[in-house]
């Protein structure tokens, strides 16, 4: 089954790429469980259960705020039914002007062929200096 779970992330990031937000939700189960990082500027609704959870407080935020959002994945390590994907986060934070190189690492947990829980890691310091949140 680790196999088909690779591909399903994989799957899933493709179309996080070419914007078909339907194909993404769609690898989600409807109870997923998602957090992003504490303190990441989207963690204020953690959990986020099911995907319009997901749709309406991370990923609506993310087209509404960065000019060029985009998730590039270097690396996926394949742990059964867990997946784990490094890379970075690149795009410009509309209301600075400011560009990210975000350092990232997510973890997804599969069931059955869904998506059940995810977890972001980031460089939340980094994401703070380019919304302009802190100064250093």
């Amino acid at each position: 089954m680790s196999e088909e779970n690779i591909t399903l992330i994989k799957n899933l990031y493709d179309a996080f790429a070419a914007g078909d937000v339907p194909a993404v939700l769609g690898a989600m189960s409807p109870h997923i469980i998602w957090n992003e990082a504490d303190n990441f500027p989207y963690a204020d609704g953690n959990p986020y259960i099911g995907p319009e959870a997901v749709l309406n407080g991370v990923f609506a935020r993310c087209i509404g705020e960065w000019d060029d959002f985009a998730v590039v994945i270097e690396e996926i390590i394949n742990a059964g039914d867990t997946v784990i994907a490094f890379g970075r986060y690149t795009g410009t934070f509309k209301a600075t002007g400011q560009a990210q190189n975000t350092q990232m690492a997510h973890v997804w947990r599969i069931e059955n062929g869904k998506i059940v829980r995810f977890q972001q890691h980031a460089d939340t310091l980094h994401v703070a200096q380019v919304t302009g949140a802190v100064k250093i």
